[in-house]
């Protein structure tokens, strides 16, 4: 059966793999061969802080030059197109970008989205790999991942476990534009890879809804990082940029610093999510980005499709102190009491 999880507003290999992982994880912009892509550094409202931002109908003066960085389309196959290790784009709307010309295309440009698409699925990835989940951890989602653009005709992107594919929307800002609508919805990629049909019931739905919007967050500052790039915008607001066409400034989708706790829940993913995104927002907190996040997937791993809160927190607190001890155990266990979780 096809799910589509709507991001709505409501919506150890080898050593040497090892190594190989951590040095492109942490290689400056353009340090890794391939070609050059313009892009968006995460998004412009997050690198500008500029709120007054607005689409302006695809309108490539909407957006100041300074909202853009280059870096290297990096694990691309062959084939000429954007295709790779990590993503490949299956569809698309308009002419699909070239390769030769990614260094070129701007916001008002439909291969811009695609390039975006491509660079950021593969960024996921690669921050993943970095933490070793495909070396010494099982891999997660460690496959050419199918990215379908524009291909849902309204403002509204989700992933379908029918073909473990991706698709990104339009209509105000098109969600391919902004880095963390596309790696939320990956983050739903990640999960069905990890425990196939993920999310048969709401909690676990929510627990989807909140990896995708942590996900987001912490694979676009550890890039704004790696690349230098600035990050000027709250760290806690998920798809500013995105969010220009539907919410008020400060712009956001949704937050994962909020203070709702379980008592707080309502029946709807992504409204419950923001109970567990707040809980892993403070696990990174506490146990720093890497630490945190290597416990956060591997946690997944453990978890059944329909999984319940209680359950989940108690296999994350597990994983924490198999791969940590003690004292790692004790600080995702606050945060998951801090947030009402029963029978933690």
């Amino acid at each position: 059966m096809s799910r589509r999880t709507h991001r709505g507003l409501f919506a150890a290999a080898t050593l040497t793999a090892a190594l190989a992982s951590l040095t492109a994880l942490t290689a400056p912009a353009g340090a890794s061969a391939g070609p050059q892509a313009r892009l968006f550094m995460v998004n412009p409202v997050q690198s500008s802080n500029d709120q007054s931002l607005t689409d302006a109908k695809d309108s490539a003066a909407a957006v100041p030059s300074s909202a853009y960085a280059t870096a290297a389309l990096r694990n691309l196959d062959a084939s000429g197109g954007l295709s790779g290790r990590w993503a490949y784009v299956r569809s698309d709307t308009g002419a699909s970008a070239k390769i030769a010309d990614a260094g070129t295309y701007d916001r008002h440009d439909d291969q811009f989205e695609q390039v975006m698409a491509y660079f950021w699925v593969n960024e996921s990835q690669e921050y993943l790999q970095g933490l070793g989940f495909g070396s010494e951890l099982p891999g997660a989602n460690d496959r050419a991942q199918p990215i379908r653009i524009n291909q849902w005709g309204s403002d509204n992107s989700f992933f379908t476990d029918k073909k473990a594919e991706i698709r990104f929307g339009k209509g105000g800002v098109d969600d391919a534009e902004d880095a963390e609508v596309v790696v939320h919805e990956y983050g739903h990629a990640v999960h069905h890879a990890q425990v196939p049909g993920f999310g048969t019931s709401v909690e676990a739905g929510a627990i989807g809804e909140a990896f995708g919007d942590y996900l987001a967050v912490t694979v676009g500052a550890h890039a704004a990082a790696k690349y230098g790039w600035p990050l000027k915008a709250d760290l806690a607001c998920v798809a500013d940029w995105d969010a220009v066409s539907y919410s008020p400034a400060p712009h956001c989708l949704r937050r994962v610093d909020g203070d709702k706790v379980y008592d707080d829940r309502v029946g709807q993913v992504h409204a419950d999510g923001q109970i567990w995104s707040r809980a892993l927002f403070d696990v990174r907190s506490r146990l720093g980005a890497r630490t945190a996040d290597r416990v956060i997937v591997n946690a997944q791993f453990g978890f059944a499709p329909d999984t319940s809160f209680s359950d989940a927190a108690r296999t994350t607190i597990a994983t924490a102190r198999a791969m940590y001890g003690a004292a790692a155990e004790t600080a995702v266990r606050d945060a998951f009491r801090a947030r009402g979780i029963p029978g933690v």
